[in-house]
């Protein structure tokens, strides 16, 4: 039986990368699925010659994330499962380096997104008393590595903080919230790195499918399970 059957769920970050390879799986698994994200072109290439639903939106303009929210609960009749995994970085990370204007650029896209879709999603699920917010996050949450940028880490920090309140605001409602903290995933936000990543380190890498392959897990859970939290690390990376 396919562990996802009947369930709707909505990824952001569609387009390509961890939330492309999680629209695939859980289409795979049985659910109903929709994407979105900044690139309408990209959304319709992902989407094309499957039955996922897609909508562009700039998640960090609150209008703009609630317009596609409502939208596509039209569409789908309804959103069981909000897989908050947009996210962005950029080339000058260091505080040295950074701007007002990138550092406000970095906190939308990594931590307004979610808010304006958490936002707009948590109406509905108290409406149908229940849901799950998976926040798919990263290990600068958990650890401020000079790797990942003084405003990203601060945003991906912010968005721990963000997900462990709501998860223990809405669990009278029924509403599950999980953040997933990967280490180092070969996706297109390597690119940004300031400096080029070989191909022998990206295969090294988590894989998009792998951190795929935990939001489907966590997602295929009963109502009566919670994970707050869950890292997912490639094997030689040392945790510490």
């Amino acid at each position: 039986m396919s562990r996802l059957a009947g369930k709707r769920i909505l990824i952001t970050g569609g387009g390509s990368g961890i939330g492309l390879a999680t629209a695939r799986q859980c289409l795979a698994e049985g659910a109903k699925v929709a994407i979105t994200g900044r690139t309408e072109a990209k959304l319709r290439e992902a989407a094309a010659g499957t039955q996922m639903l897609y909508l562009a939106a700039d998640l960090g303009q609150a209008d703009q994330a609630k317009r596609m929210i409502d939208t596509l609960v039209g569409q789908l009749g309804g959103i069981d499962v909000l897989v908050n995994n947009a996210g962005l970085n950029i080339k000058d990370r260091q505080f040295a380096q950074l701007t007002p204007e990138s550092w406000r650029q970095l906190l939308a896209g990594n931590l307004d997104a979610a808010f304006h879709c958490m936002l707009a999603v948590l109406p509905y699920m108290r409406q149908q008393k229940g849901g799950l917010i998976i926040n798919v996050n990263s290990i600068s949450g958990k650890r401020a590595n000079p790797l990942g940028g003084t405003a990203y880490n601060a945003a991906k920090f912010g968005l721990r903080g963000l997900s462990m309140s709501v998860g223990a605001e809405e669990r009278v409602n029924g509403i599950r919230v999980t953040g997933i903290y990967p280490g180092e995933v070969n996706t297109p936000i390597l690119d940004n790195r300031p400096e080029p990543v070989s191909d022998e380190r990206r295969q090294a890498m988590l894989q998009p499918d792998d951190v795929a392959a935990a939001v489907v897990f966590v997602a295929s859970l009963p109502p009566h399970v919670a994970i707050p939290e869950l890292v997912i690390t490639p094997a030689n990376a040392m945790y510490v």
